[in-house]
């Protein structure tokens, strides 16, 4: 192999490996818009297939690259059920996180825009669905969503969640 090809080789092992780690560890369900995740905790709270939800938030996501809310108040402790609804025409994505995470995460999608990740923090809505995000917000202080697909964080498809 000469070295553009062995470059080429090393570019696609790379990114099935990358491709395949950023899966995650999900269960489909082909009826249904939920994904079902292992437990996960974060700087930012946690997720636990057995969590019950304290209330349901829901969240519109529109083509003006805005949220409704832009945003949200809850209390330490109460776990959140979000219904994200996408009205627009274009793909959205609600990503939980901190404004760091989702900055180092919004540049890592520039860089590689169609690579697949599923996390229970993260909810990628079809133009006309509506997807759900059970989200319990352990620690207070304040804490970022957005939309982290090319160009829609930097438009200002973003908010906050002040957890008291």
């Amino acid at each position: 192999m000469n070295t553009i090809q062995k470059a080429i080789a090393f570019l696609f092992v790379v990114s099935m490996a990358t491709n395949a780690h950023a899966h995650g560890e999900k269960k489909h369900d082909k009826d249904s818009e939920t994904l079902e995740y292992d437990a996960v905790s974060t700087e930012f709270g946690s997720y636990d297939p057995a969590l019950k939800a304290d209330r349901t938030i829901e969240v519109d996501m529109a083509d003006s690259m805005r949220f409704t809310p832009s945003t949200i108040e809850v209390s330490a402790g109460e776990t959140i059920k979000f219904l994200v609804t996408n009205s627009g025409q274009l793909q959205h994505e609600f990503v939980l996180g901190t404004a760091d995470l989702l900055k180092e995460h919004a540049e890592m999608m520039l860089k590689f825009p169609n690579m697949e990740h599923e996390e229970p923090y993260m909810a990628h809505v079809d133009p006309g669905k509506t997807m759900e995000i059970l989200w319990q917000f352990s620690e207070s202080g304040s804490f970022e969503f957005g939309c982290l697909l090319p160009g829609h964080f930097d438009a200002g498809m973003k908010g906050s969640v002040v957890v008291n």
